[in-house]
């Protein structure tokens, strides 16, 4: 573990502190039965502002091959919502592009093959690049050609010494992952084609602070972005941030078209212009949102605190990282939280970091039937609570707890 001296981006010193959520447990970092009750090593989940460039981070740096080893629990295809959301946009660059045999789409952190899939249908050949060996074992069972390593300049050199060049590179919820930013970047600009575009997906900080959605903050998630944070970042590649869409995924995200040459539109123009308005580029944009998170942490504590006094017990849906840094924030244990379900099989059975919550199958919900379900994953909360309808039915309830806690 490294403290941060430095802008991870453009190397200022002058950070300033925003937000502390006290020590916490890697989020991803589950725990098996036999090593219940053990200590697990916990580090200071601090949010950082860049005096210069803007850039939003985390205080410290664990190294990736502890956040996303062997043993990394997620699993993109076990998310419904999303695998409907990457069909649309791999079919949408497909018809965009004029996509065919011979050209190449590589995705960057591509999981399970999730979204490659999509492209392999279509007869588009795809490289997948990731450096969990679960998912990418995965993905390559089910024809998803994949590179075991994690993304950077050599990676991209290796490739395109074996004469690959990127007419798409695609990059969903992983650019906020990876410490080194400007190693990251520069792999883009090395194996993307002169003419090629590519995306990126990922949570607006803007979105963040307006849903106060701190949980959406823990280590794996090292940066926060703003398109003020952003542009400088690819200029200094050789790349242009040309194009962005606002899209609805992870509790609001961005969607970026970068490419070698430059050919900004007026949406990106006007969101730029926006975030200015707003104050992202200074530290006091986010001193309320510091309050505002607090406030969740004490409501919500207190909320299900009164329901288990009163005898009522509550169960989690969603042992999702997100899960992970609200529970240990808000101090919600096994005491008070009976257990979480989720769909993921790779995570029943395990427990949840820092907090002795177990795991179970979402059929456990019918069979125990809980008196109030806290929906961890409160950004699919109305698809969770359409496919729980016979759980409410049965007369169970919700608990949504961002953007303010609330029983529905």
């Amino acid at each position: 573990m490294t403290r941060l001296t430095h802008c991870r981006s453009c190397q200022s010193p002058r950070l300033d502190m925003i937000l502390d959520l006290g020590r916490q447990p890697l989020a991803n970092a589950l725990v098996e039965p036999a090593h219940v009750g053990q200590p697990e090593d916990t580090f200071p989940l601090e949010v950082l502002f860049c005096q210069d460039c803007s850039l939003v981070q985390v205080s410290e740096t664990i190294p990736p091959e502890i956040l996303f080893g062997r043993d990394y629990p997620y699993f993109s295809s076990f998310l419904p919502a999303l695998l409907v959301h990457s069909r649309e946009h791999a079919l949408g660059l497909v018809e965009q592009y004029g996509l065919g045999p011979r050209n190449l789409v590589v995705e960057v952190a591509s999981n399970d093959g999730y979204l490659l899939k999509n492209f392999v249908e279509k007869g588009i050949p795809v490289l997948g690049v990731d450096p969990a060996q679960g998912p990418a074992e995965a993905a390559r069972k089910i024809g998803v050609e994949t590179l075991q390593a994690f993304f950077n300049a050599t990676t991209a050199h290796a490739l395109v010494a074996e004469g690959k060049r990127a007419d798409v590179i695609l990059a969903n919820n992983v650019l906020a992952h990876v410490e080194d930013i400007n190693g990251f970047v520069e792999g883009f600009a090395i194996l993307l084609a002169d003419n090629g575009v590519a995306e990126f997906e990922f949570p607006y900080l803007r979105d963040l602070i307006d849903a106060c959605a701190f949980d959406t903050i823990y280590h794996e998630h090292v940066f926060y972005y703003s398109l003020t944070a952003l542009e400088p970042l690819f200029a200094r590649h050789g790349l242009y941030l040309n194009d962005v869409q606002r899209i609805d995924i992870h509790g609001g995200s961005l969607r970026l078209t970068v490419g070698k040459k430059p050919g900004k539109t007026a949406r990106l123009e006007k969101l730029i212009a926006e975030e200015a308005e707003l104050g992202m580029g200074a530290p006091a944009y986010y001193e309320k949102f510091s309050r505002q998170v607090a406030k969740v942490r004490d409501d919500l504590r207190k909320l299900i605190q009164d329901l288990v006094s009163n005898g009522k017990r509550v169960a989690a849906y969603g042992a999702a990282a997100k899960g992970a840094t609200l529970l240990n924030y808000a101090s919600l244990k096994g005491d008070v939280i009976s257990y979480v379900v989720d769909r993921n099989v790779h995570k029943v059975g395990k427990y949840m970091p820092g907090l002795e919550i177990p795991i179970r199958s979402v059929e456990t919900l019918m069979q125990d039937r809980p008196d109030y379900l806290l929906i961890l994953a409160w950004n699919f909360g109305a698809e969770i609570m359409a496919q729980q309808k016979a759980y409410a039915d049965a007369g169970g309830r919700f608990i949504l707890p961002i953007p303010s806690p609330a029983i529905v």
